[in-house]
């Protein structure tokens, strides 16, 4: 396939409005707004805000347990599992909305350490990378992977407080990357309506 020198030479910003027709612009104006609500919930809040977060998470596996025993009637392939799975579900969720609070302590905590365990993961596959084919950019890789992995196991609560923070400032950019966004898709569909 043959590409024209337009089509190889196109911006990354005309390559995400080159879609535009594809959805609605306010609809990602309101996705923008969204987003930035939150993250400024979290920068602001983050206690409550990530307490809510936990809750509704806590509902919808409740609700999704309840549903899903409501499927064991229709479809009964891998029965045990799947009443295992619901009943899971549904005691999570019942745990959480009875404790938000230190289901909330509980489930960043757990996070953290997953994170800290993959972060050690992944940072020694690099480093192993590195070793074997003499790549110092792997290595590299490895190494800070690695160190940030350790951090976090050496101090979960630490990056349990900080973790509203850090999502907090990654949501409020990228819900003004999503409104600066909204704009230009409205732009382009502007200029590309009959």
């Amino acid at each position: 396939m043959v590409q024209t020198m337009t089509e190889q030479t196109k911006t990354p910003e005309q390559m995400i409005l080159g879609e535009a027709s594809l959805f609605p612009w306010w609809l990602a104006l309101l996705w923008g707004i969204f987003t930035l609500i939150i993250g400024i919930m979290f920068l602001t809040t983050p206690v409550t805000t990530m307490e809510l977060l936990i809750t509704l998470m806590g509902a919808y596996w409740l609700v999704g347990g309840l549903f899903a025993i409501g499927t064991l009637f229709v479809d009964k392939t891998n029965m045990g599992i799947k009443i295992l799975l619901c009943v899971i579900n549904i005691i999570a969720g019942i745990l959480i909305l009875m404790h938000p609070f230190f289901s909330t302590l509980f489930v960043l905590s757990f996070f953290v350490i997953f994170i800290g365990f993959w972060a050690c993961f992944i940072g020694a596959v690099h480093l192993y990378q590195a070793f074997t084919s003499k790549d110092a950019g792997n290595g590299v890789l490895g190494l800070l992977s690695l160190i940030f992995g350790i951090l976090l196991l050496v101090n979960p609560l630490i990056a349990v407080a900080l973790l509203p923070f850090v999502a907090g400032g990654f949501t409020v950019v990228a819900g003004i990357s999503v409104i600066v966004v909204s704009f230009g898709a409205k732009k382009a569909q502007a200029a590309t309506a009959p």
